[in-house]
């Protein structure tokens, strides 16, 4: 299937809103507003550093979490995407795109959770620095995982080679 047909058979635009908007809210505006309120608890009020003789090594513990977590979020998507998303041809673009923010939810707060080791860094250390980095391989995963375009109209490629297969959601070798 060519980019002009699919391009002209689907609207990819409609099937990347919905779980780019989630993503961007629980990936972007939640982690922000959280890491603002981490900088103005940093100004004002100076956290104390609970664990200062384990300060460093937690950062590594945590830092070693967080690509872990990328990793999965990767592997997750990966591996989501690879089964079917289509329960019947005629209705074939609403199902894409009610899978695909289905599947991309999970692991959209998978993602965000990277941000969490960094929230409970600052208020186990007082640092920000370090705080702010996991929010930044928060946002970075997501830049990759995110729904764009390009991926949709793939997506579209191989859901129709699966439909073409006879395998269709629900037959006992999907992930929902």
């Amino acid at each position: 299937m060519k980019t002009e047909d699919i391009d002209r058979d689907y609207n990819l635009t409609q099937i990347v809103v919905s779980p780019l908007y989630y993503g961007m809210i629980v990936n972007i505006v939640l982690p922000a507003a959280l890491l603002f309120g981490c900088w103005w608890l940093n100004n004002n009020n100076q956290p104390e550093n609970i664990i200062p003789e384990f300060a460093n090594t937690l950062f590594y513990v945590f830092a070693v979490f967080s690509v872990i977590q990328a990793a999965a979020a990767l592997w997750w998507r990966q591996r989501s995407f690879d089964q079917p998303m289509v329960r019947r041809e005629e209705t074939f673009e609403q199902d894409i795109s009610q899978c695909l923010l289905k599947r991309s939810r999970p692991i959209f707060v998978l993602i965000a959770s990277i941000s969490a080791w960094g929230y409970l860094y600052f208020f186990l250390t007082g640092r920000f620095r370090e705080t702010a980095l996991f929010v930044v391989l928060s946002f970075v995963v997501f830049q990759v995982v995110r729904p764009r375009i390009g991926s949709v109209r793939k997506l579209i490629i191989h859901q129709k080679e699966l439909v073409e297969q006879g395998r269709f959601l629900n037959d006992g070798s999907s992930l929902t």
